[in-house]
Order: structure tokens, then sequence, then C-alpha cells
């Protein structure tokens, strides 16, 4: 009403109020909510309404000094003329400070009540609506997304409980997606470790089962007399080789169960890596005459490594036993160069080589290219396991080329001391 009574008054430019005012504040009043007069002396106010009424009882003093200042009057509570509660606005027209007219705007609290009433009927259907929608839109998407929670808490049981076949579904990119993509990866981790250990054991045991064996049925065929005296030698010699198959067997698993332990650390410090190696290779000169194979070192002896010197004989010893079991005409060949990412190593021969399908899978524990050939040469299948986990643990690359009938090649990148 406050504004309509001061859009009312803009139309007042001053002077005795003209007819045509009047016919606008009358046209206005038929159109508004709120009742609507405009006079121009409070005194005739009694004049616009349909009873008598005394304008000083609406028109206080204290209010007519404030509308003589330009301000307007607002009421609000019970008016005793009008006998009903109002709300009220009366807004000056002043033309240099004399009050020439005024236009009063008023509205029953009853009419109030009656619009906020079927206002309060429509938001309370709303409100009551907006409930009904929100709880069912909101019971579903609790439930989606608790449902992966749920399977994912019940997976996790089963989980624990062994089952490492478990699997959630995913059904969003979201955080409870990315979740359950990392729950799945989990437990295939889980699953995949879990299946290494089932088969390293399961190796362990064929591979002490055979040395085992022997060691038994020798010996017990020795305490009964089975065995000549003159053949006494020959299967104590085999006691003893399958005794140190055994011993070398152990080691090997001693060392990669050290290697795989957090606390496990190396004893680091600066090697000349072409002297680490003359040192290493120097126990196979006898071997390599006896089986008549060249040997060749190409070492630049500038070549300095962080490393532990125990552990870098141990690979250089492994390739040397692999190359030498696995090579019986040429030779072997060890370079040792720069590299852009500091040195390389590289252990060649001209043995039999192998297949394609094999490379991938020469390192892994226990993993044989030709099963039998390798235990009647005492190998423990863990050799290249150790090898590759000592390289990663200095920082290094490791990798091998080899063709089929034309030999083998093993490359070591380590990092340098500058």
């Amino acid at each position: 009403m406050l504004t309509e009574g001061k859009q009312l008054a803009a139309n007042y430019k001053g002077g005795p109020l003209t007819d045509e005012l009047k016919n606008k504040v009358e046209w206005y009043n038929a159109v508004s909510e709120a009742e609507i007069f405009m006079v121009n002396n409070p005194k005739e106010l009694s004049a616009c309404l349909p009873f008598d009424i005394d304008y000083q009882s609406l028109i206080k003093p204290d209010e007519r000094e404030k509308l003589l200042k330009g301000e307007p009057v607002l009421k609000t509570g019970f008016e005793e003329r009008f006998d009903r509660k109002i709300v009220a606005t009366i807004i000056p027209l002043l033309d240099h400070n004399r009050l020439e007219g005024i236009i009063y705007l008023y509205l029953p609290i009853e009419k109030i009540s009656e619009i906020t009433k079927d206002f309060s009927v429509l938001w309370l259907a709303a409100a009551v609506l907006f409930i009904v929608i929100t709880l069912f839109f909101g019971t579903k998407l609790i439930s989606r997304l608790t449902k992966p929670l749920k399977q994912m808490t019940l997976a996790a049981e089963k989980v624990s409980e062994g089952d490492y076949n478990t699997r959630v579904d995913i059904e969003s990119d979201d955080e409870i997606g990315q979740l359950g993509t990392a729950f799945n990866q989990m437990s295939a981790s889980i699953q995949k470790e879990d299946e290494r250990k089932k088969e390293f054991l399961a190796n362990v045991s064929h591979e002490l089962r055979t040395p085992i064996s022997y060691v038994k049925g020798y010996s017990e065929a020795m305490l009964n007399d089975i065995i000549q005296p003159e053949d006494e030698y020959k299967y104590l010699h085999l006691i003893h080789r399958e005794a140190g198959r055994m011993e070398r067997l152990v080691g090997d698993i001693l060392d990669l169960a050290k290697m795989e332990s957090d606390g496990f650390q190396l004893l680091n410090f600066p090697l000349v890596l072409s002297q680490l190696i003359e040192d290493a290779v120097e126990k196979y000169a006898l071997v390599l005459e006896e089986k008549g194979l060249t040997f060749s070192l190409q070492l630049d002896p500038d070549i300095i490594i962080n490393g532990d010197e125990g552990r870098l004989e141990q690979v250089v010893q492994n390739l040397m036993d692999n190359a030498i079991r696995y090579t019986e005409e040429g030779g072997i060949t060890i370079r040792l160069t720069k590299h852009p990412k500091g040195c390389l190593l590289e252990l060649c021969d001209t043995g039999c080589g192998i297949p394609q399908e094999d490379l991938q899978k020469i390192t892994q524990r226990f993993y044989r290219v030709n099963k039998g050939r390798t235990r009647a040469d005492g190998g423990t299948g863990l050799g290249l396991a150790i090898t590759e986990k000592i390289i990663h643990l200095h920082g290094g690359e490791f990798s091998i080329e080899s063709e089929l009938g034309k030999g083998t090649c093993a490359k070591l990148i380590f990092p340098t001391i500058e």
C-alpha cells in the first residue's frame, strides 16, 4: 500500500487537487484490493466515507505534523471509528510545505486473513505434496546409494571368509562407483596374491618332495644293506647332491622372503661395477674351460653405482649359472657401457635360447622352460625371480631378449653416481 500510495502521489504536481487526479485515484480504488481515498483537506475525509467520522480521530496531531514533513504515516491495529482492525497508509500531498491533501489507503485485517488463509491452504497442500514427493524420491535415492554399500558389506564378509572371487556390481561412475571399483581391484589383488601363495607352497612342496624321496630311499637302502659296499660311495654322492639341492632351495626361499619383507634393506655403498663383475666371474674360469666355451669381458672401468656388493654378486652369478648351464657351444660375453639412465650391463650367451612364449614368464617363481633338464642340473627355479627382485631394489630395470637356437641376452640398467 505504501508503494501504491507513493505511485499515486507521484501524479500530484503541486497546487490545488484537480478532478483528473481525483478520477485516477477513484479508478485505482476500483481495481485495488485496498480502500483508497484522496481529499484536499483531511477535514473532508468523512465526506468520502459512507458513515460520519471525525477526521481528528483518524489523523492525530502528531500524525499531521509528520505529514507536514512529507513523511507517510503507517498505521496497524484496531481503529475505533472503523470498528475493525486495519492496516493503513497515509501519503501527504504537499505544495511548498502546505498540506493540500492526503491519499488514505487502508485494508481490513480480516480481508488480509482471508487472503492468507487461501494461500495457507494452498501452501499446506503444496507442502504435503512436496513431502510425499521428497519421501518417494528420497527413498529411491537412499536405496540406490545404500544398495552398493550393502553389496560391498556382504562382499567384504565373503572376502574375510576366504572367498576372493567375490565382486560387486558397478552401476555408476560417482564416488560409490569408484569405491566399488576399488573394492573389486582389492579383491582381485588379494585373490591373485592368494593364488600365488598357494602356487608357491605347492611348488616348494613339489621341489622338496623329489630330493627328500631320494635321500630317504638311498639312506634306507644303505641301512638295510640292500646296496653293495662297492656302490655305497655312489649313493652317498647322490644323497649329498640332493641335500645340496634342498639347501639351495631353502636358501633361495629365505632370500625371497627377506627381500619382500618391509624391513629388508640393502647395504649400499659406492662400487666400481667393472671390478665387482670381474671378481664375481673369476670362479667360472675352470668351468668355462671344461665346457670349451669362450668368455669375453668388455667393461667400462669408470662406471660407479651405489649398491649392495653381496646382492649384486648374487645377480651376476645367477645369470652366469644360467648362461653356462644352457650353452654348449660358442661362448659368453659381458658388456658394461654407459646408458642415458645410468649404465647398461649385458650378459649374452650363444646357448639354446628361450621360446618367445616363455620370455614373459621366465622370472616367475619356479617357472621352467625345460623342467626336466633344470632339475637334472640342480636349478631351483628361483634364480631369475631373485635376480629381478635385487635389480628392482637397486632402482634398476631388468629384461631378457632371446632367440631360440641362437642364444639369450640379459640386460640390466642401473642408476650411476656421477
